[in-house]
């Protein structure tokens, strides 16, 4: 049974960088065609994609959100990583880590695991 489960600080003050760990247990974060995603939602607003890496390593990231995402792993430690940098309260949301999958083709891929989610604060 795949579980996913976000780690990291609740609070990072404004200009800092955001940093969370996903900890997979269950599967192996380089098994071949899953994509280890982050999404977030805001208070109040929808689900907005943050990016992936992929099981090769590969990463893409949101246009809007490119120039401050780093996503990263740790294959030793079956995790990968988020950073955000230079947060504003704007940043503040409740953060997923999420597993991608694609078993009936890359046009009918979806989110088939889930962590429980993380509320990440930014404020001073």
């Amino acid at each position: 049974q795949v579980q996913l489960q976000e780690s990291g600080p609740g609070l990072v003050k404004p200009s800092q960088t955001l940093s969370l760990a996903c900890t997979v247990s269950g599967g192996s974060i380089t098994t071949n065609n899953y994509y280890w995603t982050w999404i977030r939602q805001p208070p109040g607003k929808g689900l907005e994609w943050i990016g992936y890496i992929g099981y090769s390593g590969s990463t893409v990231y949101s246009p809007s959100l490119k120039s401050r995402t780093s996503i990263s792993r740790d294959t030793s430690k079956n995790q990968f990583t988020l950073q955000l940098s230079s947060v504003t309260p704007e940043d503040t949301a409740v953060y997923y880590c999420a597993r991608e999958g694609n078993p009936y083709g890359w046009e009918r891929r979806y989110f088939e695991v889930w962590g429980q989610g993380t509320l990440v604060t930014v404020s001073s």
